[in-house]
């Protein structure tokens, strides 16, 4: 929730420096969305970007919250709230020595109808990516929520592509693209050391089990399940 006039005045800033500070946050929210191909931007950034010549406690917070109600109103985005999610053979110990702030992170999501979304927003050219997030995100689901890298590098190379192949013509180097999931926190990596030495696992994170996308990810293997059922009762 936005803050209130009446909020701002407990900090000693004037309205000015309160939009100033609020702008700062919007831009640098759109930018590096943009510049880093939707990866999530920490709290700690724009938190930064307050405390750089601000000190007062909780200004952050409220600056942070009146640029969500703005990217929402006047651009249409949702900023949503990431938690860092941990790979699952992470022990208890190891999870809370994580600054609580420092998991916390941003991604921006449009609110627009879908089909005016795809209609005036989206990029063709950029819709292999959304499918190979999709199905790769989809595969991991399916294995439970977490599979060896050998085991989905296996169902990758059934849809022809290779985990070694450096000029695909829609994603290129495929490596790199299935990084790009990690990065934009789709998967995490978790290596497992076991009897027969360090395993690699990819992991469902935070993006993938946010409610939308995992809703629609169970919506789609329960289409393609149905699908599948259908046929067979047709033969």
């Amino acid at each position: 929730m936005a803050s209130t006039v009446e909020d701002w005045p407990q900090y000693g800033i004037s309205m000015e420096e309160k939009d100033k500070l609020v702008g700062e946050v919007i831009r640098y929210m759109l930018f590096k969305t943009h510049q880093n191909s939707g990866c999530p931007i920490k709290r700690t950034e724009l938190t930064q970007l307050v405390t750089k010549n601000y000190h007062q406690r909780n200004l952050p917070t409220s600056v942070i919250n009146e640029a969500k109600e703005k990217l929402s109103s006047i651009f249409g985005y949702e900023m949503r709230e990431l938690q860092r999610s941990q790979p699952s053979s992470k022990n208890q110990a190891q999870l809370s020595q994580q600054n609580v702030a420092d998991s916390k992170s941003y991604v921006l999501i449009s609110q627009l109808p879908s089909n005016v979304y795809k209609k005036y927003v989206d990029d063709e050219n950029s819709a292999h990516l959304s499918g190979f997030t999709f199905v790769i995100v989809s595969i991991v689901h399916l294995a439970g929520g977490k599979i060896t890298a050998e085991s989905l590098f296996s169902h990758m190379r059934r849809m022809g592509l290779s985990e070694n192949e450096e000029s695909h013509p829609l994603l290129g180097n495929v490596k790199h693209a299935l990084e790009l999931l990690v990065q934009q926190r789709y998967l995490q990596k978790d290596n497992v050391n076991g009897p027969d030495g360090n395993t690699l696992f990819y992991e469902l994170a935070e993006r993938a089990l946010d409610g939308p996308i995992s809703d629609k990810i169970k919506e789609y293997v329960s289409q393609i399940v149905k699908n599948d059922n259908n046929s067979v009762d047709d033969e």
